[in-house]
């Protein structure tokens, strides 16, 4: 329990629910001590609505945000005031307003957030419209209470400047430690593949998502500012970590085939998968020193392990001499290959949290570096190409105005207390797609009901203005820490926060209450009725886009390996490039086929079809990268006629995927398969003659044996594979 709460305390969301309360809170208590609690009121406002676009990212984009955001609000809130007098001018601007605002998202995820300030800004003006002077002095004090958020988080900025990526590299640590925990299983005789794969793949979803937020952060601070010695540590953490995920991903063994050969030496395996078990558990301790904030101590050695699993596999290699084991022999070699690369980059991260590592020694790249980011530009062009249906952020755009419009329409003609509730939650609850819509409508349903039921108990027990007071502190705290984890809680705490707060305001609590819930009950069900009727967004409509586009990023991935096999030299940055290309939209495919699993079943479409190409995606991926990673670090021969006829025959069979899932007509692509299954023959021949001519005791030759055997096998796995995705992917365009 002490270990949770720690967590959540050390959690970024904390930190920022912190922030917004201080925020909020100080400018209400200093004001209403001098008898202006109006006034306190709107500058803390204008605090929480600045806050909103306040995301982790280098010191100038979070400035330039905040300043953004205020300025968005502030007008907002000017010309609902200056504008609602006069109806036939308003509801005009106010549905070009939200649609806007609504439409800017396009930008990303801070265009995102800063939309959303702006959204509630327009509903909470909604509750309560000024007149005269008072329009301006409002908007004078939420400008205000937004530049004083702006400092307070600056302040906390210049206190913890590294937190947020300590956390950002803890979590990275602890889900590669989970994914490697994955592998690890999957060494257990009755270990059930299939749901660790799916697994793996969710996994790769998140760890995406991470990577992508610690380049954002690493190599921009790094560009903009300079490379402090925190900030080159945390960057040669996350390559170690983006390597290790590599390794993994690209290292697949065929477990069954090995469990059938070493039944009866079940040490073998049992000695590895203790090994590959130890390399999670590391991870896992970096990540909790950084949490509790503790200098890490190595309690396991991965070398003595290593050296264990080494010894067991080369008293097998003795052993086999006489019974031609040559080709298992080489499997097992492979897997301590894998081994020992791993437990080298582990056993680096675990010197750079101990202090034994010049950080001067790594040569960090910066121009090669800033190649990774997703650039910042908000070209109006961008904006101008979403303005069609084919557009997701343009359809929630246009069902969220028009579902804001409705709300405020039956909030006046059933004469609802707080009929602006209705409009906040709405744009609190709608999302483009379908399943987050209808969780957040139950999430704050419940929430609602809950927290008014607790609030009034409360309320029941005690008026006292001190203890209310403090209740709704805590509560707007915890509201802001579980908000974006945990909607159900967050929706709880602030509902309990409304309550308290008109408590202390109003002496007929009770009918603010069931006021609360009518509006919050009517704005859900608004909410979840458009994301079911107007102009929906259904997965599959889209998911062939992501299908192809990852089928596309593992074409581009494999033909660099190609590049890199014929020319030998140097990993180029085109090469490293698809590489992570291809790692992001298998994750963005999977992700949609995530939201595709919340949508009702009617709209659930080739479901094992969709998620069949999606594992194979996964499988390709993993194979390209055993034969990337293998290049890469081996000296390896030239590259043979029959690779090269192999790799076109393989690209042929994707890009004729690629045109399926385009809807266009399939380009003539040379046939290759008779020539493929001649070259497989001639590759197998060779390798079986040099296995029963050959020598395993010398080391070249061995090298030599390993990789003729790797390639031959991922060549051969790489074939089918594009196969499957071509036969799968006319399924898919076919129904």
């Amino acid at each position: 329990m002490t270990n949770k709460i720690k967590s959540i305390i050390e959690d970024y969301n904390f930190t920022k629910a912190v922030k917004i309360t201080i925020a909020s809170v100080i400018p209400v208590l200093v004001l209403t001590y001098f008898n202006q609690f109006t006034i306190g009121f709107n500058v803390a406002l204008g605090a929480f609505l600045a806050s909103t676009s306040d995301i982790p990212s280098n010191l100038k984009h979070k400035i330039n945000g905040i300043l953004v955001a205020i300025l968005i609000i502030s007008s907002a809130t000017f010309f609902i005031n200056i504008l609602y007098p006069y109806p036939f001018i308003f509801y005009p601007i106010l549905v070009v307003m939200v649609f806007f605002l609504s439409m800017i998202s396009v930008y990303g995820l801070r265009a995102t957030m800063v939309s959303f300030s702006g959204l509630l800004a327009v509903a909470l003006a909604l509750g309560k419209t000024h007149f005269g002077w008072d329009i301006f002095y409002d908007v004078l004090f939420i400008i205000t209470g937004g530049f004083f958020y702006l400092i307070v988080s600056l302040i906390f900025h210049y206190i913890k400047p590294y937190r947020y990526l300590e956390i950002q590299i803890a979590e990275a640590l602890r889900l590669t430690s989970k994914y490697l925990k994955l592998r690890s299983n999957l060494w257990d005789l009755d270990a059930n593949r299939s749901k660790i794969i799916e697994k793996q793949l969710n996994l790769q979803v998140e760890l995406n998502t991470i990577h992508e937020d610690l380049r954002e952060i690493l190599i921009r601070n790094r560009s903009k500012s300079g490379s402090s010695n925190q900030n080159r540590r945390m960057l040669i953490v996350f390559i170690s970590l983006v390597e290790i995920m590599e390794l993994a991903i690209s290292t697949s063994f065929d477990h069954a085939k090995l469990h059938q050969k070493f039944d009866s030496n079940p040490i073998i395996l049992k000695t590895y998968q203790n090994l590959a078990f130890n390399l999670s558990k590391v991870l896992k301790q970096l990540s909790q020193s950084i949490i509790n904030n503790t200098n890490y101590t190595i309690a396991h050695s991965l070398l003595k392990d290593l050296e264990n699993t080494e010894i067991i596999i080369r008293n097998y290699e003795k052993q086999s001499e006489e019974n031609d084991q040559s080709e298992t022999v080489l499997m097992l070699i492979n897997m301590l290959h894998y081994a020992e690369k791993q437990v080298e980059k582990i056993i680096l991260l675990e010197r750079i949290f101990t202090s034994k590592v010049n950080l001067k020694d790594f040569k960090i790249k910066d121009k090669e570096l800033e190649k990774f980011l997703t650039p910042h530009y908000y070209p109006l062009s961008t904006l101008v190409q979403n303005l069609s249906f084919s557009s997701t952020v343009f359809r929630h755009s246009l069902r969220l105005t028009i579902t804001v419009l409705s709300g405020i329409i039956i909030g006046q003609l059933f004469s609802f207390h707080n009929a602006y509730w209705i409009v906040l939650t709405i744009i609190v609850i709608m999302r483009p797609g379908y399943g987050l819509t209808k969780q957040r409508s139950i999430d704050r349903i419940f929430g609602t009901i809950l927290g008014a039921l607790i609030a009034f108990g409360i309320l029941y027990l005690t008026d006292n203005k001190i203890i209310t007071s403090a209740l709704s502190v805590i509560c707007i705290l915890l509201a802001f820490t579980f908000t974006q984890t945990n909607y159900k809680v967050g929706a709880t705490f602030v509902t309990m926060y409304v309550v308290f707060v008109y408590g202390m305001m109003v002496p007929n609590i009770d009918t603010v209450i069931i006021n609360r819930i009518v509006d919050t009950l009517t704005g859900s069900a608004l909410a979840f009725a458009a994301n079911y009727l107007l102009l929906p967004s259904w997965e599959f409509k889209n998911i062939k886009t992501f299908i192809k586009k990852s089928v596309e990023a593992n074409r581009n991935y494999i033909l660099q390996i190609s590049n890199l096999y014929n020319a030998k030299g140097e990993v180029t940055i085109e090469y490293k490039l698809s590489r992570k290309q291809a790692f992001v939209e298998l994750g963005n495919l999977m992700t949609s086929f995530q939201r595709m699993e919340q949508e009702p079943k009617s709209k659930q479409k080739q479901m094992s079809q969709i998620y069949k190409i999606t594992e194979l995606n996964h499988t390709l991926l993993s194979a390209s990268a055993s034969l990337g990673s293998y290049v890469q670090t081996h000296k390896t021969t030239k590259a043979s006629e029959a690779f090269n006829v192999v790799i076109n025959a393989v690209t042929n069979n994707l890009n004729a995927a690629i045109d399926v899932l385009s809807d266009d007509e399939p380009t003539a692509y040379v046939n290759l398969e008779k020539e493929v299954a001649i070259r497989f023959k001639e590759l197998k021949d060779i390798l079986s003659s040099e296995l029963k001519l050959g020598n395993l005791e010398d080391e070249k030759y061995k090298l030599k044996m390993q990789e003729f055997q790797l390639v031959i096998e991922q060549l051969i796995w790489l074939t089918s594979l594009s196969e499957s995705i071509l036969k799968s992917s006319r399924n898919i365009s076919s129904n």
